[in-house]
């Protein structure tokens, strides 16, 4: 006995069996945004008041630069995930809902590479 209306059984609508894998990368991303978040707000305070050779001095440092990416990474694929859930709940319009997951998409990435372009420069130097 199924539990499936005629209608969805002929157009195979149902579980994507995505949703459990989007929960938990939300829940680790926002794990371990945590101890980043701590690192980099305690460079922030650390920085206050030094001058720009200092800063870039600092931030120059492979520690830094790993949990700068690092933070990076985490916190646009969050924000990635967490705009998907909200566009696939709010917008109920199929092709307004596949653009916005698509600007969605492509912003999160574009700025995300471009603050982790941000970070290698000041890694290596440029």
């Amino acid at each position: 006995m199924s539990m499936r209306t005629p209608l969805k059984n002929v157009r195979h609508l149902g579980s994507a069996k995505e949703g459990t894998t989007h929960y938990w990368h939300q829940r680790v991303t926002a794990i371990a945004m945590i101890p980043l978040f701590v690192i980099a707000i305690a460079y922030v305070v650390s920085l206050v008041g030094a001058d720009y050779a200092r800063v870039r001095e600092i931030l120059s440092l492979p520690f830094t630069s790993l949990v700068l990416l690092l933070l990076i990474g985490a916190v646009f694929y969050h924000l990635k995930l967490g705009l998907q859930v909200v566009i696939e709940d709010y917008i109920h319009t199929e092709g307004t809902k596949t653009v916005l997951v698509l600007l969605n998409t492509f912003f999160c990435t574009i700025v995300g590479l471009a603050s982790a372009l941000a970070v290698l420069k000041l890694a290596f130097g440029g």
